[in-house]
């Protein structure tokens, strides 16, 4: 009877994937395009990131532009109306976000009317929210938020420019079953949106009415 492990020499080897001799290839059954394929699966993993980072990015931008969105130093004003003043109660949102707006423009923005060519008026802003839906306990469910701005803009001299115009922002809050704080913070972000829509639609309208 034969050494069975000599005899299985060639089984061994073709198990342990070794070199036999005479065959010119090992006994994995793995062939060099196989022993490639993780290549293969690199770039494709990395060319499929990049691909939904596109789309993510493509998505952002049309919702920006959804929403009322421009790139900033897309806001004109004629140059004999620059700079302008913004005038405003004291702490208003809508001020501040046209500021922000404005920031890298070629509007500059005058501290004081004194210096200023146009002199953009908000007049008023105020906030309210009112009940839409409750339930048949009397819980509320939802409430109706608005945002009212009131504006007008006028030259350096006291005339009209733009004639007062209003813009009244309505957006749904459903209210859910969390804690004040968190109901709170959420309305507060609601309403930081409104200022920043409201900035925006004023600089459009200023636009279309002084260009």
């Amino acid at each position: 009877m034969g050494d069975p492990v000599a005899g299985g020499g060639g089984q061994a080897a073709r198990a342990l994937g070794t070199r036999e001799p005479g065959s010119g290839r090992t006994g994995t059954g793995r062939s060099a395009g196989c022993r490639r394929s993780p290549l293969r699966i690199r770039a494709t993993s990395g060319a499929r990131r990049r691909s939904i980072a596109l789309l993510v990015l493509a998505s952002v931008c049309l919702v920006q532009i959804g929403c009322g969105f421009r790139l900033r130093g897309a806001v004109e004003i004629p140059a004999e109306l620059n700079p302008i003043y913004i005038q405003s109660a004291g702490g208003s949102p809508v001020r501040q976000a046209i500021i922000e707006q404005l920031a890298g423009s070629d509007v500059v923005v005058a501290p004081a009317a004194t210096g200023a060519r146009l002199i953009l008026r908000v007049l008023s802003e105020a906030s309210t929210s009112r009940v839409v839906a409750v339930d048949a306990r009397g819980r509320v469910l939802a409430y109706e938020l608005h945002y009212l701005v009131n504006y007008d803009a006028v030259a350096a001299d006291g005339s009209q420019k733009v004639p007062a115009q209003s813009l009244d922002l309505v957006r749904n809050f459903d209210n859910p079953d969390v804690e004040v704080l968190g109901k709170q913070l959420e309305e507060r972000l609601i309403f930081d949106d409104f200022a920043r829509d409201a900035a925006d639609r004023i600089l459009m309208r200023l636009r279309v009415a002084l260009l």
